[in-house]
């Protein structure tokens, strides 16, 4: 299998579970709420700077199905880590590149 092989692969196997593994996540709370709720200071927490973000709490904003909703948050997720890491990568190589010829 070509290097470009591995990372379409690669790429359509993260959407698919960033996708549709994320429609059967569960609904109950992490385990951080769940002790918060038992021990009874769940209430006293805040919310976060960015609880008002597109992406907050797992959901897309405007997407009334929580399922669908959570999948396509995953998707754009993992869409915008590609773009980050690929970003990243080029520099750090151009950089690299760089070095090395001068």
């Amino acid at each position: 299998m070509s290097t470009r092989g591995f990372f379409v692969m690669a790429l359509v196997v993260s959407l698919l579970v960033a996708g549709v593994a994320s429609y059967y996540a569960s609904s109950h709370p992490d385990g951080l709420e769940y002790v918060a709720e038992q021990t009874g200071f769940l209430g006293s927490a805040e919310d976060s700077a960015t609880a008002d973000s597109p992406l907050a709490d797992y959901q897309t904003s405007g997407v009334d199905d929580a399922r669908l909703s959570g999948g396509l948050a995953g998707v754009i997720g993992v869409v915008v880590m590609l773009v980050l890491s690929t970003g990243l990568f080029w520099l750090v190589r151009r950089r690299e590149t760089a070095d090395s010829e001068g």
